[in-house]
Parts: structure tokens; sequence; C-alpha cells
């Protein structure tokens, strides 16, 4: 699965679950993070009951592929300037 050649799909989410989540995310992105169990206290406590414990669940886990990629984008670009100063460094050696 997810080889050379292979095709691989995400995961189809409803926009309800989308903007109801970065919503969330934007409320209260310090308390969510990559750990489904805490987004799920985390909505359930947010949302207090307005929606059904399934779309609920389904919320939680969208914020936690949400988190991880906001810190995929943050290790990307630290790397990334970390790439730039030592290539300014090894020019200013030179």
């Amino acid at each position: 699965m997810g080889g050379l050649g292979e095709a691989v799909l995400g995961k189809v989410r409803t926009r309800k679950v989308k903007t109801l989540a970065k919503t969330v995310n934007e409320l209260y992105g310090d308390r969510v993070s990559t750990s489904f169990e805490e987004n799920k206290k985390l909505v359930r406590e947010v949302l207090e009951g307005r929606f059904s414990k399934k779309l609920s669940n389904r919320i939680a886990g969208y914020l936690v592929t949400l988190k991880k990629l906001e810190l995929k984008k943050q290790q990307a670009a630290a790397a990334e300037e970390e790439a730039t100063q030592a290539a300014e460094l090894s020019s200013t050696e030179s």
C-alpha cells in the first residue's frame, strides 16, 4: 500500500467536519494535540453535546490530522531556515 506506482487516497470528510474542526483549531489551537483522546475530550467540552458522538469523534480525528500537518510544516520551515543559515555561513567563510 502506497508503494511505487500505487495511488494513495485520502479519507473523505464532510464539509461540516472540516469547518467545525478548523473553527475549533482556530479558537482552541493551543489545546489541540496529536492525541485523539485529548482532542475528543476537547471537542465534547467545546461543542457541549450539540452533535452526535460519531460526528464529535470525526472532528477529533480530523483535528489530529490538522495538528500533524501543522507540526510537519513547522519542522520543514525550521529545516529550511537551518539550511539557509548554514549556506550563508559557509559562503561568508570562503
